[in-house]
Formats: structure tokens, sequence, C-alpha cells
């Protein structure tokens, strides 16, 4: 293990049977910037905090670009004091892999859940469209209300990916400029994939919120003109 190195550690669910691991960076200074349990902070503890007793282990990026140690760790203390934790979209995998590498993902909640970048969120919300018909305008304004609060989760959910995927894509387009000044070609070509990367994820995103706007607006009017 060395300074700025993605380590991690094979943690026992609570109250459950299995295994997990648990990801942070380590500072080379005999600290590890992680999101700790059970505060769900993004914190700079003490390495026997973070393994707990436990081998410690570092993930390797042997075929694909990795930030060199001084940018990966820069990324993890500014985002220090974080609590915005969430198992599926911002876990301490989602955290460390995007100090190394710039992504933010987690390969074991996509090995556990295969399906999750495949839910089709806004066909739960299609059938409302048809249930207004027949009903009192007591009902009606409940039914508006609970879809506006799906919407609303939803919401939240892609809204920091797409701010994220922005702010990555400048990064990378920083990166790339600053390869091509130190005549290093290989690593802008690699920084231009990944700016290219972004703003496709980025606009892909756009389009979700545009149709959860869209959503959004039909419900408030059909509200008011009910």
């Amino acid at each position: 293990m060395a300074f700025g190195d993605q380590i991690y550690v094979w943690r026992e669910l609570a109250n459950l049977e299995g295994i997990y691991q648990h990801h942070g960076i380590d500072i080379g200074d005999g600290s590890v910037i992680h999101y700790r349990k059970p505060s769900e902070i993004i914190e700079q503890t003490s390495y026997e905090t973070f393994s707990k007793g436990n081998t410690v282990y570092v993930r390797q990026y042997p075929d694909g670009f990795s930030f060199i140690p001084d940018v990966t760790v820069k990324r993890a203390f500014s985002r220090l004091g974080e609590n915005k934790y969430n198992l599926l979209l911002n876990n301490c995998e989602h955290f460390a892999t995007w100090c190394k590498i710039g992504v933010s993902e987690s390969k074991q909640i996509k090995d556990f859940i295969p399906s999750i970048n495949k839910l089709d969120t806004f066909g739960l919300l299609n059938p409302l469209k048809h249930a207004f018909q027949g009903i009192d305008n007591n009902n009606r304004d409940n039914m508006v209300n609970t879809a506006l609060d799906k919407i609303r989760i939803v919401w939240d959910q892609i809204q920091p990916q797409y701010r994220q995927n922005l702010e990555e894509a400048s990064i990378w387009e920083k990166v790339a400029k600053k390869a091509i000044q130190n005549n290093r070609d290989d690593l802008a070509r690699e920084a231009i994939k990944r700016k290219k990367e972004h703003e496709k994820k980025a606009k892909f995103l756009e389009k979700d919120l545009e149709k959860l706007a869209l959503m959004t607006e039909n419900l408030l009017q059909n509200q008011i003109q009910n």
C-alpha cells in the first residue's frame, strides 16, 4: 500500500450472512479517507480504524487510466465531511473509485444488482395518465401528490449524477490541455476519451431530467384543470 492507492478490506455485513468490500484512499501517513461506518460521513481516520484488523488489499487498474497519487489524494480531501451516503448510488466504493479514476461506480453493487442500470423509473408513473378519470377531487389530489413525491425521489437521484458528469467532463478537458502542453499526446487522448464519456452520460441524464420536468408540469396542469 502506498500514497494515493485505492485500498479495501473485506467486512462482515451486520446481522447478515455475507461480506462486502469497504473502500478508501491511502493518504500515506498512516491514515485513510473513506466513508466511515456507522457515521456514513467521509472522514480521515487511522489505518487501524479503516482496516478493523482485516487484511488490506489494493484495487489495481492495470489496463485503464488512473490519476497520479497527488491528484487522487487531493480529490479525496475535497470531499471530506460529505454526508450523502447512499448504498446504491454513493457508497464507499463509489467515492474511492471517483477519487482514483474519475468515475463514480461500485462494481460490487453492479454485480449484486445487475439490473440497477436498466430500471425504467418513468414507466412506473405512466398508468397515472389514465387514473384521473372518474375519481373525486380529494383522491385526485392525493394521487397527484403521490406521483410528485415519486418524481422528486427520482430527480434527487439523477440530478446530482448529471451535475457530477458535467464537472468531470470539465476536469478531463483541463487534464487534456495540460497533457498537450507537456507533449503527452497519449494522456491527452485518454483524457479526451474520458471527457466525451462524461458528456455522453450528462446528455443521457439531461433527457431523463427533461422527462421528469415535463411529467411534473403535466401533473400540475391536470390538477389545476380538474
